[in-house]
């Protein structure tokens, strides 16, 4: 048993986590005189560290997905989901979203197709909602950075909110909502070309380079601000505002994460900041979903494809749902950690 801890300590330490690259980092700035127990020298380690591990590790993630993703084209997925029905479909759609884009707003061309195909409005949601919360590239990330617990019941309670909200969509009956030009669009059936395996290679470096490009920036961005948190926020600012004695911790770090817009590669380095500096896991997780499922780009995006109504549906039930997620978190987070 030990031997099987001590294997899964080094894949969570030195693979997932890459503490050799943190190492090397450490030293190489020591070699060059920056001292990374200072504020500025420590920031800057953060930032290296971060952006090096993100990006390799989204490069791999991504291609590994986007193989398996090249077999699950739009048509390919509406037609597997057209043959479930009721809670079936919802599961189905939700766990598909897993293999798709990594955020919000390039799900939304996807929904907006399947929906114009004919495929039911909750199913639909249900795959509009885990795509951006829930991928496979997630799952190893949040291994790498919180452990293998954490990174599965995010996933597992990410996918519920997503059955639920498309289940609840369905029964309220809303597809007038849906803007007209959409329910009027007649989704055409192309055959599928058959793709070899150097065709599906290739597709995953082009997804690597193309996403890579897209989010790079937001990485950035993300890592900084990570590195800022890390190493000039007081501790006590952190745990005074989403810490234990903050019960409105989760709300506020649900509604703090809407106006920004990242997936979740750009989420992890700030949220691995808060809680090394005493923020609540269940406080980091609302704002890492809130980020990648509710920004406000992509409502703005989705609001050209549902109407008003619709849209506050969807929001609501995304935000109840992912407040109901971090006080869960919060209150089993010592069984976790």
């Amino acid at each position: 048993m030990q031997i099987v801890k001590d294997v899964w300590d080094f894949i969570q330490n030195q693979i997932l986590g890459m503490k050799w690259l943190n190492s090397l980092i450490c030293s190489f700035l020591e070699i060059i005189g920056i001292d990374t127990e200072s504020r500025l020298g420590g920031s800057i380690q953060f930032f290296i560290y971060d952006t090096i591990k993100i990006i390799l590790m989204l490069g791999i993630l991504i291609f590994v997905i986007s193989y398996i993703q090249s077999y699950f084209p739009p048509e390919r997925t509406k037609k597997i989901l057209c043959r479930f029905h009721g809670l079936g479909a919802n599961v189905i759609a939700a766990l598909l979203g897993t293999v798709t884009p990594f955020c919000s707003c390039s799900s939304i061309p996807l929904f907006i197709g399947f929906t114009s195909a004919g495929l039911p409005l909750g199913v639909t949601f249900s795959f509009l909602i885990s795509s951006p919360m829930v991928d496979l590239g997630s799952l190893v990330l949040l291994m790498s950075i919180f452990g293998w617990k954490v990174a599965i019941v995010y996933v597992v309670l990410g996918l519920a909110i997503a059955v639920a909200g498309g289940t609840l969509i369905e029964k309220l009956h809303l597809e007038e909502q849906v803007e007209e030009f959409i329910r009027n669009r007649h989704s055409i059936d192309i055959p599928q070309e058959k793709l070899h395996i150097k065709d599906r290679i290739q597709y995953a470096f082009r997804q690597v380079l193309s996403t890579v490009k897209k989010v790079a920036l937001y990485i950035l961005i993300g890592v900084a601000i990570g590195a800022f948190i890390h190493n000039w926020i007081p501790e006590e600012w952190i745990v005074q505002i989403l810490g234990t004695g903050n019960l409105f911790g989760v709300v506020i770090a649900t509604i703090a994460g809407i106006p920004m817009y990242a997936d979740i590669f750009g989420t992890i380095p700030i949220a691995e900041a808060l809680l090394s500096k005493g923020a609540l896991l269940g406080v980091v997780l609302s704002f890492m979903m809130a980020v990648t499922t509710l920004s406000l780009p992509s409502m703005i995006m989705l609001r050209k494809a549902v109407k008003p109504k619709l849209l506050a549906i969807f929001i609501a039930i995304c935000t109840v749902g992912i407040i109901i997620v971090g006080y869960a978190f919060n209150a089993f987070q010592y069984l976790l950690i």
